[in-house]
């Protein structure tokens, strides 16, 4: 057995082990299991794997548990499923801004109906109430702020707070003009496509990859490329795609030229 890919079984075989003994990542550790199985379809990807960062000690390890890391967490399912939770939360912030929009509507229908008739509500009209009632079962809020506040609301009269209402209005405005952030660059990289497809996971391994090249002793050297027919093997193994679905090296080198081209325009 080559050397290389006793390096390569080794970390992948330490790394499940450790998963193990602490009772973590049983997804990764299914990854693990599927590259352990196909290990045949590896040998030259291992082969260039230690070849280009075989003077790092550390960089192997560090680039096979970004492949482990992605494909557990960042699957195309996974992928669909991110898509998913992002259409809902512009879907949420929407129906937010429509119903707070309604109910400032409301308030102001209602302070109307209680100035003008002989019927009041005996409901809240002062924001520091609404804050106040909130926080009730806020420890912090009761022992800290609360006095102050009540404090300061004695000392200014009403038309120095804004109306409940307006508080809403704020709300709507916030939720319209929502601009939705995504904190983990390899989401944004899985995400950035309308529809899901294979090529979710080389965009999330490719951002994974990127991110670790800093050029420091434990992370990969900023010079680091893998060839395509290597990332295809290593996605088809970890992936556990079978003959109808795997990729070739072709695939991921026109994915890579869109993702190039892409960038260039935007």
């Amino acid at each position: 057995m080559r050397q290389d890919i006793i390096a390569c079984r080794d970390i992948l075989l330490a790394e499940k082990a450790l998963n193990e003994e602490l009772g973590i990542w049983r997804s990764v550790n299914a990854v693990i299991e599927r590259m352990l199985e196909r290990e045949l379809e590896l040998h030259q990807a291992y082969a260039e794997i230690q070849a280009k960062l075989g003077d790092y000690p550390q960089a192997p390890r560090v680039f096979l548990d970004r492949v482990l890391t992605v494909a557990a967490l960042w699957s195309p399912e996974q992928a669909a499923a991110m898509r998913t939770d992002l259409k809902r939360l512009r879907l949420v912030n929407a129906e937010i801004a429509t119903c707070a929009r309604q109910l400032a509507g409301l308030l102001r229908e209602r302070e109307a109906l209680h100035n003008k008739t002989d019927f009041s509500s005996d409901t809240h009209y002062h924001v520091c109430e609404v804050i106040d009632q909130a926080a009730e079962s806020n420890y912090l809020f009761k022992s800290w702020v609360r006095d102050e506040l009540r404090t300061l609301r004695g000392r200014y009269d009403l038309k120095y707070w804004p109306r409940i209402a307006d508080f809403v209005d704020v709300l709507a405005g916030d939720a319209a003009a929502a601009d939705i952030e995504v904190h983990e660059p390899i989401t944004e990289a899985v995400t950035s496509s309308q529809r899901p497809s294979r090529a979710d996971f080389f965009k999330a391994l490719f951002a994974a990859v990127e991110e670790t090249m800093d050029g420091l002793p434990r992370l990969l050297p900023i010079d680091f490329r893998l060839t395509d027919e290597s990332y295809a093997a290593l996605a088809n193994c970890a992936l556990g795609l079978g003959p109808d679905d795997m990729v070739e090296g072709v695939y991921v080198k026109r994915l890579r030229q869109r993702m190039r081209e892409a960038e260039s325009m935007s």
